[in-house]
């Protein structure tokens, strides 16, 4: 489904924060986020664990609200009307929803009816989204003989039942398998085609890269980057020379002087120098002689196209994938 640039916002938030009053003080756990998340499209809130991506996920879900800002979801002022945001949406919980000894198919008329479906409405919702899912073969199982992937896609079928414009999935893969987790991105992608707006938090780069249209990089409270992940690795403006070396002091002296090299840093958290270069396989047989001529042996080298951790670690001095880990 082609993304229209011109499409109406879905989400549009101003300066949006959250702090929490604890004993020892309070703690500023969103700072300020700008979001335009346009209809029909997957957005993703990418960020390291503690960084404020459930929590700007359940303001926007009206699960909890705001210390200030502004924001509209699905057309509703947030602050205004959380009732009305609440029928319009649908979320989706980082632990899930359902009933270890319910069926999967009482789970997802309950959810119907809670939502003001009749009976036989429930039901007929209930078998649609069941097929969709591909639960009908599992629909009079209990959930809690349903594996982890099974699990998932039935809690994403209760925060469709409705029909919501809107879709929040708060880290939907976390604990699958590679097999489910790919699956699962099927299942995504199939709710954009069929109109929902999808809003997923996720640490996963891949999952980012993959399936989102668009992404917003979150650390600290604060949006550091966001963009088509395209947008986003373009930006990084070449490939990544990765070097396992002892003395970086010496080196990043001696790199940052050749022409093809725009920019060294000194990793401080994983121990590696990267360089930023333009042309990689041109610049790797060249960097090589320079280190060699100074008598200078890295114990490990690697070429790599940006990614979307380089991003992260461009924008922060930190690497996701280790704070993540």
């Amino acid at each position: 489904m082609t993304i229209d640039p011109n499409a109406s916002s879905i989400i549009l938030t101003r300066d949006l924060r959250k702090t929490f009053k604890g004993r020892a003080g309070a703690v500023e756990a969103v700072k300020g986020v700008d979001l335009d998340v346009k209809a029909g499209e997957i957005f993703g809130f990418l960020g390291p664990n503690g960084a404020g991506k459930t929590t700007t996920l359940r303001m926007l879900a009206t699960l909890i609200p705001p210390t200030s800002g502004e924001a509209t979801v699905a057309g509703v002022d947030l602050l205004r009307d959380p009732a009305r945001v609440r029928q319009q949406i649908g979320y989706v919980a980082q632990g899930g929803g359902s009933d270890p000894l319910m069926t999967g198919r009482g789970e997802l008329v309950i959810q119907g009816r809670l939502f003001g479906m009749s009976r036989r409405q429930a039901e007929a919702r209930a078998t649609e989204v069941l097929a969709a899912l591909e639960l009908t073969d599992a629909a009079r199982r209990t959930t809690g003989t349903y594996s982890g992937g099974m699990r998932r896609r039935l809690d994403i079928g209760m925060g469709m039942v409705h029909k919501p414009k809107l879709l929040f999935l708060d880290e939907p893969t976390t604990g699958l398998d590679p097999q489910a987790r790919a699956n699962l991105w099927d299942e995504v992608r199939k709710l954009r085609e069929g109109g929902t707006t999808v809003f997923l938090t996720t640490h996963y780069l891949e999952e980012a890269d993959i399936l989102c249209d668009r992404v917003a990089i979150i650390d600290h409270g604060t949006i550091v980057a966001e963009g088509t992940p395209a947008e986003l690795k373009k930006a990084i403006a070449g490939d990544v020379i990765t070097l396992g070396i002892a003395d970086h002091e010496r080196v990043l002296t001696l790199v940052r002087a050749e022409p093809y090299v725009r920019e060294a840093n000194d990793g401080d958290e994983d121990g590696l120098v990267r360089l930023y270069v333009d042309e990689g396989d041109r610049a790797l047989p060249q960097l090589l002689r320079l280190l060699d001529g100074a008598g200078i042996s890295p114990q490990t080298i690697a070429l790599s196209r940006p990614s979307l951790d380089d991003v992260f670690l461009r924008k922060t001095g930190r690497s996701l994938r280790e704070t993540a880990a």
